[in-house]
């Protein structure tokens, strides 16, 4: 299998999947689309992650979740994601600790077609690939970011790039919010 990543300035595919909103008994499913996020006019950044009940994946997860606000306060709609049913999503975040009380929706793509619209499947396991995709409120991807399955990511440096891209103008290396700009 050969991956083509969707990338840079690419339209993000139509979807519309079930994801795991809440622990409590009747509330913890919620389909979410493609067009609802557009129709918000709000960015988003979906993340994604190889398996449930792994071990890094609490930790990036956790720490997406540790950063929620940030990303509300960014006027950007978190979301993460895996090749997991909806109803492991739902028994790890019953099961892992760091995981109950979750403040963002955990997509699930069990037909694995959102994750090979992307691009991120991983070969042998089928299994997605540790991504990240920032999208504008147009649905234009402004950022891809790939990781291999053994390797957590930084979300401070999501964060950062959400930052910059929401500048609109032209940021140098290691750019931080509130610092000065460039001018062409």
């Amino acid at each position: 299998m050969k991956n083509v990543v969707l990338s840079v300035g690419s339209q993000f595919p139509e979807f519309k999947k079930t994801a795991v909103v809440s622990i409590e008994k009747g509330k913890e499913f919620y389909d979410i689309s493609s067009e609802e996020i557009r129709n918000s006019g709000k960015w988003m950044v979906m993340f994604w992650w190889p398996k449930d009940f792994t071990f890094v994946c609490p930790t990036e997860i956790a720490e997406f979740n540790k950063h929620n606000q940030d990303f509300t306060d960014r006027d950007a709609i978190l979301i993460g994601a895996s090749t997991d049913s909806e109803f492991v999503h739902a028994a790890w975040r019953r099961d892992h600790e760091d995981l109950r009380g979750l403040h963002f929706p955990m997509l699930a793509d069990t037909s694995k077609s959102l994750a090979e619209e992307l691009g991120i499947l991983e070969a042998n396991e089928k299994v997605a690939y540790r991504a990240t995709f920032i999208v504008d409120p147009q649905g234009i991807v402004r950022w891809v970011s790939l990781y291999d399955l053994n390797v957590g990511r930084n979300v401070k440096e999501v964060l950062r790039v959400l930052d910059a891209l929401q500048t609109d103008e032209l940021c140098p290396c290691n750019w931080q919010k509130g610092e000065a700009t460039l001018t062409a």
